[in-house]
């Protein structure tokens, strides 16, 4: 086993883990979110020559 994977992670390490975990969850949140706005964008004209 490699030796940087049998001693505790330092505090900095952790606090990055927990960064980077935070940020890709921000993206996830931000693509979900244009995601939705792109479909609402491309079916909104569909409905108004509907009515």
């Amino acid at each position: 086993m490699d030796a940087a994977m049998s001693k505790t992670p330092s505090p900095s390490d952790i606090e990055r883990e927990r960064r980077l975990a935070e940020a890709l969850r921000a993206n996830l949140r931000k693509r979900k979110t244009q995601t939705r706005e792109a479909r609402t964008h491309y079916e909104k004209p569909s409905d108004a020559t509907k009515g």
